[in-house]
């Protein structure tokens, strides 16, 4: 397979007509666009199916920080769609030996460490109950997340006693404080 042939195959499967091939192959910024507006497309769709083959097809691309850009936008948008934490870690097991194949490890980390995320965001939001060392093992972005998002006082109360900045606990401590004053 070539660059080209790549793009060309995956704005087809995506149903996107409006992105010159050639200028797309020869501009990483416009290529990255065009793989962007795929994952868009792919995320958007009921069905799982093709995920696997749309990335390694994105991850052969030469320039692997977009490559990397656009499979974490796919796990975003996945992660965003999905029943739960056993649906989301089936879907992101399957992508795992074709994101091994990135040569960069930081890129590597970097995904493996968002699915992670997610992992601990969906098993919240079914109900599990996090402990001040589970909430250490995800970034400071889901951190983050969870703070301005959830509606349960008790992460709520987890973000505030542990979170790991500043900026986090006094985000949850200001939410909680406002649930408290709602639920009264």
């Amino acid at each position: 397979m070539t660059l080209r042939s790549d793009v060309a195959e995956l704005l087809a499967a995506a149903g996107i007509v409006d992105v010159d091939v050639d200028d797309a192959v020869e501009d990483e910024h416009i290529r990255s666009f065009a793989y962007r507006r795929v994952i868009s497309a792919t995320a958007s769709l009921p069905r799982r199916d093709r995920d696997r083959a749309i990335v390694t097809t994105i991850l052969r691309d030469p320039n692997e920080l977009g490559s990397k850009t656009a499979v974490v936008a796919l796990v975003d948008g996945v992660a965003t769609k999905v029943t739960g934490p056993a649906e989301f870690r089936q879907w992101s097991a399957e992508l795992l030996p074709e994101i091994d194949r990135l040569q960069t490890e930081r890129y590597r980390e970097f995904i493996r460490r968002r699915i992670h995320d997610w992992l601990f965001y969906l098993s919240i939001r079914a109900g599990h109950e996090s402990t001040p060392a589970e909430l250490a093992g995800v970034t400071d972005w889901m951190q983050r997340v969870l703070a301005e998002e959830s509606t349960s006082p008790a992460v709520l109360a987890l973000l505030a006693g542990s979170g790991s900045s500043r900026k986090i606990r006094n985000i949850a401590k200001s939410r909680a404080g406002k649930r408290e004053l709602r639920t009264e």
